[in-house]
């Protein structure tokens, strides 16, 4: 498989490795309480770390909206990598060799942590859409063909974002932008199918009354020569009708007579016509339409329908290049996003992805999830607001109902020096402890010191702020009965024979331990 070379790609390869866990701080909460739905401001790469050990392997759909890397810095959204927030990242990160890069070398270095999290956050049933342009399209295949798999790519749809063409484009008028999918695992992922239309049902009819209901024809003939199937057909009229020259029907000739006697072949109103295989509706094998590869604005919303929505919501027109939320509608629906399902925008810009989940709830009574990172300092003022507007109701729509937890980036959980930041709650802590040791969700089990058991190990964290712990014996006693066991603690008075016995592997607790001891 081809891979993609970059100036400073060596530096982020493994970056996301060396992220700092942080603790999200809820600041408030709006509407109804427990929706399970987030909004967080702060840096994507730091929030998305952050949601490691409560949401690894769960989110079911993934759509972000990054910089395009246009060039343009005049929008609210500033569509380049030069933002500051990220000069500075590249300058911590890559180092000068950051100065001399292209702007094209900057977006992949500051993409591939962020893809690289966000394959990790994915269900094995979960698919990642992109939007993008030409600007980076091919350079974004290339990665996503390196993290995600060449094998789980699925689309790269056309998005009709414009209806009508600019006259004052110097070259080409761009009307279209792309929303490039991938899946996590091909193996698990089922697309959803579209609703049918009105259109595509009038493409049936029942010329000739038949009672199983409205069919439409499909061709006899096919390209691919088979000799059993190369024989006349005499229609009701008389008329001897052969395969079209070079092609041959699509039926043998048994197949085709125990299908004539069903009354699945019809000749016209006139019994005359060559003759075509009838497909009813009520038989079609899959409920709903396949996807397109096009989403055309008459079905999805166009960029000024995206722009719209926002200004009347929060009458903010400086905001350019929201998605319409009926475009985030068809993008969760192939994504095949169920009930209680957790849907993720790590670029929110305006909030359309939570437009949608919300709206997608109102229509059938769901509790889709979901959960958006937004850096900007708009977080507040347009994306959780927008956010607000669509549950409680704007202008004549009315609200969906549901309800949020706006969160800020806290401290990190571990300190440059590698020792735990003890500023923090405990309860914190023992989630991060569980989390790097079984990489699921961590479920506080109302045991002081037990973490729970998994894998058939018990996870035990002795740990006291203000005091030393010590593994004895007398801390045994506490334990629950289980084939092997981890425990933390700052010492351990046990011999090592005892513990291999035991079956314990004992962990000192990172942390300076001379603070507590007076030294």
């Amino acid at each position: 498989m081809p891979v993609l070379n970059w100036l400073g790609k060596d530096k982020v390869i493994n970056h996301h490795q060396a992220v700092p866990y942080r603790v999200l701080e809820p600041q408030y909460a709006y509407g109804e309480p427990d929706t399970g739905n987030v909004i967080i401001h702060g840096d994507n790469l730091d929030a998305l770390k952050s949601l490691l050990p409560q949401y690894e392997g769960r989110v079911k759909c993934i759509y972000i909206d990054p910089p395009y890397n246009t060039g343009n810095e005049g929008w609210v959204y500033n569509d380049n990598v030069n933002d500051p927030k990220i000069r500075k990242w590249l300058g911590d990160v890559v180092g000068k060799e950051g100065e001399d890069l292209s702007r094209h070398d900057k977006w992949l270095c500051m993409m591939y942590p962020r893809l690289r999290l966000l394959s990790r956050l994915l269900a094995d049933d979960g698919a990642i859409f992109i939007s993008i342009d030409d600007n980076e399209q091919a350079s974004l295949r290339f990665v996503c063909d390196e993290i995600f798999g060449a094998r789980n790519f699925v689309s790269q749809f056309v998005w009709e974002r414009a209806y009508s063409p600019k006259n004052d484009a110097k070259f080409v008028s761009a009307s279209h932008d792309y929303v490039v999918m991938y899946v996590k695992n091909k193996d698990c992922f089922t697309i959803g199918r579209l609703p049918r239309t009105e259109e595509a049902n009038a493409r049936y009819s029942n010329p000739d009354n038949d009672p199983r209901g409205v069919w439409k024809p499909s061709d006899m003939s096919v390209k691919t020569y088979n000799a059993e199937c190369d024989y006349p057909i005499t229609a009701p009229s008389g008329r001897v009708i052969e395969p079209p020259t070079s092609r041959c029907w699509r039926l043998s000739k048994n197949a085709f007579f125990e299908r004539l006697a069903d009354n699945r072949i019809y000749f016209g109103s006139d019994g005359n016509s060559v003759p075509q295989i009838k497909r009813f509706l009520s038989e079609l094998k899959f409920d709903g339409m396949a996807v397109q590869s096009i989403f055309f604005y008459k079905d999805v919303g166009h960029s000024q329908e995206g722009a719209k929505e926002v200004k009347e919501m929060l009458d903010n027109g400086s905001f350019n290049g929201p998605k319409p939320a009926r475009l985030l509608q068809r993008i969760l629906t192939i994504a095949n996003v169920q009930v209680g399902d957790i849907v993720l925008d790590s670029f929110a810009g305006s909030g359309t992805t939570a437009h949608a989940v919300l709206n997608m709830n109102k229509r059938d009574g769901g509790n889709r999830r979901f959960i958006l990172i937004e850096m900007e300092g708009y977080a507040e003022s347009i994306t959780a607001e927008r956010v607000r507007r669509v549950i409680d109701g704007y202008g004549d729509t009315p609200g969906t109902g549901g309800g949020f937890a706006f969160c800020e980036l806290g401290d990190r959980l571990l300190l440059e020096d590698g020792n735990l930041n003890e500023n923090l709650d405990a309860e914190k802590i023992r989630e991060y402890i569980w989390y790097t040791e079984t990489k699921t969700a961590y479920s506080p089990g109302g045991i002081p010191y037990y973490l729970g058991e998994a894998f058939h190990t018990a996870y035990w964290f002795y740990y006291e702020r203000f005091d030393t712990t010590t593994l004895d014996v007398d801390f045994l006693r506490r334990l629950k009965k289980a084939e092997r066991y981890v425990i933390y603690a700052d010492m351990c008075a046990l011999a090592a024979a005892d513990l291999e016995r035991w079956g314990i592997k004992f962990k000192k607790i990172p942390r300076d331990i001379r603070k507590l001891l007076g030294d």
